[in-house]
């Protein structure tokens, strides 16, 4: 693999991601940041933080999509990147109904 933040991303893919092949899962970086930090260890947590940086963690959890955070990890993201103050969480993704 030629690409460093691949290179990286690999073995968390493997851990995180597990239902996919991990060569494929890095072609799709954010949706392995997210795996991270919704159930990454602290050692894998701050190995992401170091490689993607909090200015991606901040994208990544603006742009999540439907399911990729549990509550827990959500309020937790938001509270440790700064984008919410104490009790004003924003809400989760939901699906909406036409």
């Amino acid at each position: 693999m030629n690409d460093p933040l691949a290179d990286h991303l690999l073995p968390l893919a493997r851990k995180y991601l597990w239902w996919m092949p991990p060569d494929e899962a890095v072609t799709m970086p954010d949706r392995v940041v997210a795996q991270v930090m919704n159930l990454g260890d602290y050692d894998d947590v701050l190995l992401i933080t170091s490689v993607v940086g909090e200015a991606a963690l901040c994208r990544v959890l603006q742009q999540a999509e439907i399911g990729q955070f549990s509550p827990k990890s959500w309020a937790y993201w938001h509270y440790r990147l700064g984008l919410a103050a104490p009790d004003h969480v924003p809400p989760m993704p939901t699906r909406t109904v036409a």
